[in-house]
């Protein structure tokens, strides 16, 4: 199975809107380092039968397709309703043009509810043939429990995201976890034996609603995964000074990043 990412910045990516010179602000990163620059987290699975799933649709999609070169997928998942996860969902109506179908949309039923009342137009039924709209037909998940998508089970499970809930989503030996700083116990079970685990780590100091670099290295030791990846990093997360101090089985993704997990 092979993950890109797309994006694995915070809210506002990196750089920041703004600066004296209104060209960004970088907090701690070397703006001369291209893996600093970082839209907002994603990332797409394909599947062994060469199926796409899309994990959020945050407002850079349509760049990063075409960044990656990314032409087509069936089905979306998505984490929660936070605005940087799903402003982009209009941008699946050139999937919907290529595919020639609805897509299909995963999710825990207040994410997948909460998104409807936003984007209402978009999951209305499709009237062949043409798309002058998105089209997506939604399919609640309950947490914890096995969901096929796209032809290959899935694990979608709580996680604690400050005041609100999120989805982390489990495919085989390989997790990703945005938008987390706590996770039931319920939830800490389905991480139990994970290979590679793609997790939130907004910054160093600790924070209210995201994991930092010290909540994710007591997961590393509670869960023990060969490989953990750091997503959804905001302008303190330099990638110099990660290389230089994260810990042996911990490295930074970087928009672009392609690897290849087992097939579930």
């Amino acid at each position: 199975m092979k993950i890109t990412v797309l994006g694995c910045g915070g809210s506002a990516g990196v750089p920041m809107v703004g600066g004296a010179d209104g060209h960004g602000i970088w907090g701690a990163c070397n703006p001369k380092e291209p893996r600093n620059t970082r839209t907002r987290s994603s990332i797409l699975l394909r599947l062994k039968n060469d199926a796409g799933v899309l994990v959020d649709t945050g407002p850079d999609l349509r760049a990063q397709l075409l960044a990656n070169g990314i032409k087509d997928f069936e089905s979306i998942i998505f984490t929660h309703a936070h605005a940087d996860h799903i402003s982009g969902l209009d941008e699946v109506r050139a999937i919907n043009r290529v595919i020639q179908k609805p897509l299909h949309a995963y999710g825990a039923a207040e994410t997948l509810e909460d998104i409807q009342r936003r984007f209402d137009y978009v999951f209305k039924p499709w009237t062949p043939p043409n798309f002058f709209r998105a089209v997506v037909e939604a399919h609640p998940v309950k947490m914890g429990q096995p969901v096929t998508i796209s032809g290959t089970e899935f694990i979608l499970f709580d996680q604690v995201h400050g005041r609100v809930g999120s989805t982390g989503v489990r495919c085989g030996d390989f997790v990703y976890s945005t938008d987390v700083m706590e996770f039931p116990e319920d939830s800490v079970e389905v991480l139990r034996g994970v290979d590679t685990w793609m997790v939130d780590c907004f910054q160093r100091q600790p924070h209210s609603a995201h994991a930092w670099l010290e909540r994710v290295l007591e997961w590393q030791q509670a869960i023990n995964p060969r490989r953990m990846i750091l997503t959804h990093m905001g302008p303190d997360m330099d990638w110099q000074w990660m290389q230089d101090h994260l810990p042996a089985g911990i490295e930074p993704a970087w928009d672009g990043a392609v690897f290849e997990v087992a097939d579930p």
